[in-house]
């Protein structure tokens, strides 16, 4: 788990890899007897595809998982794509996943008992479960609460709130935990439209470098502009110097003259 900020509180968040699911079957009514869809997620390595799974999947790739959702009637077709943006921060869904198997366990962790006392009398029977079952029947009935195996199970938490979507890194981070262990396969399921195919918009970046390549050659000008200034004034320099050599030379023939 991880934290959001929001203002000056901090959300406690579960972040979730979603990258998109391919629609990789789609079920009918008079077809298979039933309105349904297939979707994928993940992948493969393509040695490690079966002939039938591959056989099946021709055309959109070496997919890991596959599950089905029953749905009414839809326009999805083979080959869509469901992400990220489907969702929306604020939406209210519902997770199952398979929760963390915790091996057999006792009646005091698994179903929470109180357990006996530890002292007047006895003896090693703090954790026990006590009687099983009544005297009459001479048997445990169907049911009872005792030790064995705990976790391992299909487990929904319902109403958890997403906290914030990541649409780049197609990450959604969902406010509270959620069942199972870390790189689980999850199902996020919630009220809205689903929205298929959404097109993501790039940045323009081209147009900035065209500004900066502007940019760049009026520098270029104006410094092509400023030499031939330079240049201008040194022909000038170069101009008025022999009138200086002029006026030594008058001044040499009027001393001769003398």
């Amino acid at each position: 788990m991880t934290q959001v900020w929001r203002g000056d509180k901090a959300i406690a968040v579960t972040k979730v890899q979603a990258n998109p699911c391919t629609v990789t079957q789609v079920k009918t009514t008079d077809k298979d007897g039933y309105q349904a869809v297939q979707l994928g997620f993940g992948e493969k390595k393509k040695k490690n595809m079966k002939k039938p799974q591959a056989g099946h999947l021709k055309g959109l790739g070496d997919i890991r998982y596959m599950r089905e959702f029953r749905t009414e009637e839809g326009e999805l077709k083979k080959g869509d794509k469901i992400d990220v943006n489907t969702f929306v921060a604020g939406d209210i869904v519902r997770v199952t996943s398979t929760s963390k198997g915790k091996g057999f366990q006792g009646v005091v962790k698994r179903h929470g008992f109180h357990g006996q006392e530890k002292t007047h009398g006895n003896k090693d029977q703090e954790r026990m479960p006590g009687s099983a079952g009544p005297t009459e029947p001479a048997r445990v009935f169907r049911g009872k609460k005792m030790p064995g195996h705990m976790g391992d199970d299909r487990v929904t938490v319902k109403n958890l709130e997403i906290a914030k979507i990541d649409e780049e890194n197609n990450l959604i981070y969902i406010k509270g935990a959620i069942p199972g262990a870390r790189s689980g396969l999850i199902i996020i399921q919630g009220n809205g439209e689903l929205k298929v195919n959404v097109v993501k918009e790039k940045p323009a970046e081209k147009k900035e470098e065209v500004k900066v390549e502007e940019k760049t050659e009026e520098k270029v000008e104006e410094k092509k502009e400023d030499k031939s200034e330079k240049e201008e004034k040194v022909e000038e320099v170069k101009k008025e110097e022999p009138k200086a050599e002029e006026k030594q030379e008058v001044k040499e023939e009027s001393k001769e003259d003398k």
